[in-house]
């Protein structure tokens, strides 16, 4: 049976879209360099596998380079990162906005401050909706 190919990131690519979102444009080369200073050893073959991966899944733009090819993510960071909640909250939550941030003020992340800044998050989505 065919795996199901997901829109969304692995860890792996997660992590690569971090460089990349950082960086703005990077070669296999760049980012093989930002992956070391990580602590993190991939052979260029690697490098050139799931950067094909995330050009496939239309995270990434690739542009001939000399030889080889840059890339530069196809979305802001944060039009990602807002599609990532989404997807979170519609296949762990059922599209429950309240079930999700239950769940999330129930562990261990909240830190001191928090609440206040969610607080202030809520009454300026309140304030743009003209609630």
């Amino acid at each position: 049976m065919a795996r199901h190919t997901s829109s969304t990131f692995t860890e792996v690519e997660l992590e690569f879209m971090h460089i990349i979102w950082t960086c703005g444009e990077v070669t296999t080369e760049i980012l093989q360099d930002r992956l070391r200073e990580q602590g993190r050893e991939l052979s260029d073959g690697s490098i050139r596998k799931i950067l094909s991966i995330l050009v496939r899944k239309g995270h990434l733009i690739r542009k001939k380079e000399g030889r080889g090819f840059s890339y530069r993510a196809k979305l802001p960071r944060n039009q990602s990162e807002t599609g990532l909640v989404r997807d979170l909250l519609n296949r762990a939550f059922g599209g429950s906005v309240s079930l999700m941030a239950a769940a999330l003020l129930k562990g261990d992340e909240v830190k001191p401050g928090d609440i206040e800044a969610i607080k202030n998050l809520i009454a300026e989505h309140e304030r743009r909706e003209g609630k």
